[in-house]
């Protein structure tokens, strides 16, 4: 198993595109799968569409979902943080891409990107594991 872990600031954004990164870690690979982790209780990874204004949809859909108040229960750091707590109920840590002849496997639209919405923490860590099939 090949593993590398890569550090990604999100200062000032709360999508962050990661595919080139993922997509280099699997080049040089045959076929197999990449598991991205991303070892943080307030942020999580999904597959969206990235340039045509998703990533401002996703961060609406989100705000409205888990609003910037103070109505949790998980109060310490930044208002509304207690919401950033329960974003990997809704947007996992975890992702498995499938790998063909070094490439990712990915619909035309589709980006890997982190979904941070804690601003507490702009460093985030994620974990690259590529198993061979």
């Amino acid at each position: 198993m090949r593993v590398e872990e890569l550090r990604i600031d999100t200062s000032g954004r709360r999508v962050v595109d990661i595919t080139d990164r993922v997509r280099r870690f699997a080049s040089g690979n045959r076929d197999g799968l990449v598991h991205v982790f991303l070892p943080h209780a307030t942020a999580g990874l999904a597959l969206i569409e990235t340039g045509s204004g998703s990533e401002r949809d996703l961060e609406d859909a989100l705000e409205r979902l888990l609003p910037r108040e103070d109505r949790y229960t998980h109060r310490h750091c930044s208002l509304g943080h207690g919401g950033d707590h329960l974003l990997p109920a809704f947007v996992p840590p975890s992702l498995v891409l499938a790998v063909e002849r070094g490439d990712l496997v990915l619909g035309t639209w589709q980006s890997v990107v982190i979904v941070d919405p804690n601003r507490d923490n702009d460093v985030r860590r994620v974990r690259l594991s590529f198993l061979r099939g």
